[in-house]
């Protein structure tokens, strides 16, 4: 059995103080909602991606019966009970207003045989109909290969700095068993790491010169930080600009970290807080560690959220708000450069459990935040949904 030894402390606690919330149902039947973006042009739309390839808007408080977009044709099949492949990310342009552009992250089939798929980041337009993408307009940004089926991250956002931010998983399998010391330490490779690109300078991509590799020798130019196992969703914070990231953990710990230009966080001599390889006295010079990690006492796999800067939970403000996979709440408060978690009581259910699968986060114009859930796992029911955190 491997042996776990924490290190040392970090500036976070466990708290049992709470703050309690409530569910709101905004939409149902849904097939394995896994990505919310919502584009910023007065429409109050949200448009949640199927993880079996479509994209359905939500406007008006309904879920229109045609889907903005299906990829299905295009995507790998992947498994119907459970599969990390499919429809994972979606952003919109911040000028999607006047240019139309939006941004998808998929997986495809490959005809390399030494990889499972491929991932694959692609830009589209709207249609001249505003609730209908011309899926002819599809243009390939970047693709890379996964040789395995899972970790395969799928975030995209749009940063503060207009740059396009992309998450990618460490290639799968378990332990990041691809090449000598990973793919999440490996700067040869975009597997295991934040991207960041410019989609605007130059066709289909440029790099941005700031980005802290780039006259790094054998370094790809598009990471922006490195060694993570699985990014399962992040987002930037609105008021501070910071980038929060759930890192979704081997056996052991799940972590949330706060993700600088050029920064190592340490996956996979590191998970959370604790030696992953070695085991035991594993060092930790370069190493960025987490704000804040909980074992697998508490859960099972991280689902990164937001800081909240809406206007209806005041009492939130500034907190960060995620959950587990399980089913589980939590959020971060941050005082004086200290991180603590609480567990989020929700209204109608048992402590801080929700009773269904936390998939993803999402926020709409007003800097309100969902959740995106399913009752079961895997894609043979629609029975995913879309409820609004709310405290009234």
């Amino acid at each position: 059995m491997r042996t776990i030894t924490a290190i040392c402390l970090l500036p976070f606690t466990l708290s049992a103080q709470t703050i309690s919330v409530k569910l709101k149902p905004i939409a149902e039947g849904l097939m394995a909602p896994v990505a919310m973006d919502a584009p910023k042009d007065g429409s109050s739309r949200l448009f949640v991606c199927e993880q079996t390839g479509k994209i359905k808007i939500i406007k008006n408080g309904k879920v229109l019966e045609k889907a903005f977009l299906d990829m299905k044709e295009k995507m790998d099949a992947g498994g119907k009970a459970y599969s990390e492949k499919g429809l994972l990310g979606i952003a919109f342009h911040p000028k999607f207003k006047s240019n139309g552009r939006f941004f998808i992250y998929y997986s495809a089939p490959t005809k390399d045989r030494n990889s499972d798929h491929r991932s694959v980041i692609s830009e589209l337009k709207v249609s001249a109909n505003a609730d209908i993408a011309d899926y002819a307009s599809e243009k390939i940004i970047i693709a890379f290969e996964q040789p395995e089926s899972n970790h395969n991250g799928g975030q995209l956002a749009f940063g503060p700095d207009g740059f396009l931010y992309i998450g990618s998983g460490d290639g799968g399998g378990a332990g990041d068993e691809h090449g000598s010391i990973g793919n999440g330490q490996d700067l040869n490779t975009v597997l295991g790491k934040i991207l960041r690109i410019d989609v605007d300078s130059k066709s289909p991509y440029a790099i941005p010169p700031t980005n802290p590799f780039v006259t790094t020798p054998n370094a790809k130019p598009e990471i922006w930080a490195y060694g993570l196992r699985n990014p399962w969703r992040f987002s930037f914070d609105r008021k501070s600009g910071k980038l929060f990231c759930a890192d979704v953990g081997q056996n052991e710990w799940e972590e949330i970290d706060i993700i600088e230009g050029g920064k190592n966080y340490g996956w996979r001599v590191m998970e959370g807080n604790h030696c992953y390889d070695p085991p035991r006295g594993c060092n930790l010079k370069g190493l960025t560690q987490p704000i804040a990690e909980y074992s697998h006492e508490t859960g099972i796999s991280v689902t990164g959220g937001f800081v909240y800067r809406g206007k209806s939970m005041p009492a939130f403000e500034g907190k960060y708000i995620f959950g587990d996979w399980k089913g589980s709440m939590f959020y971060l408060e941050e005082i004086n450069g200290k991180w603590t978690m609480h567990n989020m009581v929700i209204e109608g259910k048992k402590n801080n459990d929700c009773g269904m699968n936390i998939n993803s986060f999402g926020e709409d114009e007003s800097g309100e935040v969902y959740m995106l859930v399913q009752k079961t796992t895997g894609t043979l029911l629609s029975n995913g949904a879309v409820y609004l955190l709310s405290r009234q």
